[in-house]
């Protein structure tokens, strides 16, 4: 009887720790970005069909006036909006369908509309992942402010990238790179993408300014959730004392342009992380996919709910950008195709476009597979 109360009490807290903050992470993100596709498709007059959360058979959902299905399916691993003159939830056109539709119908056909408003609403659901997580990390900044500790240096570590640049103790960083440093989080984080490269560093030692160079070192380090991460470290320390952090109210204004910056962080590192795996300079294994995902979300649930909003934000921008992936099949492999149709004056033939989703719908599938392997050599890992 022990062995399975213990077994029970294992699975309640797997899917209470793991599986709950996953599916309210995702429902947000993926609501927003289909969202963003459905208003700007009804601002173009296109009939939108179905607006479902996840994939697979239907587990509940409603009619609105317009006729729109609302609805929630069984697979909850994304989402999709499906317009009129659609043949799947992909947004591919059957020819047959479109040849004999009446003059009404085509007027609320999403492939009858000219190319820019076709294009609006396809790159609606990207853009709508990166406004979602502009207000976010706005609201975050809002209600909590922003911590501040001043860049100084406590110590520093030997046969480091520090010690090479000539840093001392007491040194207060003020600038990289001519860029503003107001905390020691801030120069943390821009440090740990620079790994390799080489950084100008403005320093105010005691009554003067000096300027050094140092290349951060790419090392492995563990999170507190023992999660590996490859970042370029400089090989300095801060000592925190009581009331050594400050955190610092910010009014709205402030919050949105600091809200844009979090973003633009996030594809900033992204698209740079992305860019390393082609150039070597960094390791796919830190490519996940749902698994990891969901594994990241109860960790970071347990640190409070505003972290795991953040996550929420983090994940919009990550999805917001890889839909505009070139790739067939995502966002961007549709809009792709509306610029080739611009440039054109006509769309690309069936045959063309079949033959692109086809070899999109693989690219996806090798990443969803190579993703998931990941997720399980990390979790034996773990």
């Amino acid at each position: 009887m022990d062995f399975f109360l213990n077994g029970f009490n294992t699975l309640s807290h797997g899917l209470i720790g793991y599986i709950i903050p996953f599916l309210f992470v995702l429902t947000i993100v993926v609501f927003f970005h289909e969202l963003g596709h459905f208003l700007v498709a009804r601002w173009a007059g296109v009939k939108v069909l179905t607006f479902s959360l996840g994939f697979g058979p239907e587990l509940f959902g409603f009619n609105d006036r317009h006729g729109t299905r609302w609805k929630v399916s069984a697979i909850p691993l994304g989402g999709y909006v499906k317009f009129f003159g659609d043949d799947s939830e992909a947004s591919t056109p059957s020819a047959d369908t479109l040849q004999t539709m009446t003059a009404e119908e085509r007027s609320v056909s999403f492939h009858h509309k000219k190319v820019g408003p076709r294009a609006a609403i396809v790159a609606a659901g990207p853009i709508a992942n990166f406004l979602l997580a502009i207000v976010i990390f706005a609201a975050l900044f809002t209600f909590f402010g922003k911590p501040s500790q001043t860049a100084r240096v406590d110590s520093i570590q030997e046969n480091s990238a520090a010690a090479a640049a000539g840093f001392k103790p007491g040194d207060i960083v003020t600038a990289i790179n001519g860029d503003a440093i107001e905390s020691f989080t801030d120069m943390q984080r821009l440090v740990s993408t620079k790994a390799g490269t080489p950084l100008v560093f403005t320093v105010k030692r005691g009554d003067e300014v000096v300027k050094l160079t140092g290349t951060p070192q790419l090392r492995e380090i563990k999170d507190t959730f023992g999660n590996v991460h490859r970042v370029g470290i400089l090989g300095i320390t801060r000592a925190t004392g009581p009331g050594d952090t400050v955190t610092k109210p910010v009014n709205p204004a402030t919050a949105v342009w600091l809200g844009v910056k979090e973003t633009w962080f996030v594809v900033d590192r992204t698209v740079a992380y992305i860019g390393g795996i082609f150039t070597g300079r960094e390791n796919a294994d830190q490519v996940g996919g749902p698994i990891r995902i969901a594994q990241i979300s109860g960790q970071v649930a347990t640190i409070g709910l505003a972290a795991l909003i953040h996550l929420a934000a983090v994940l919009s921008v990550s999805i917001g950008l890889l839909n505009l992936f070139p790739v067939p099949l995502l966002d961007g492999g549709h809009l792709l195709f509306y610029a080739v149709e611009a440039v054109r004056g006509k769309p690309l033939s069936e045959r063309s476009q079949e033959l692109g989703f086809r070899v999109g719908l693989a690219l996806v599938l090798m990443l969803m597979i190579f993703a998931t392997y990941n997720d399980i050599l990390h979790l034996a890992a773990s």
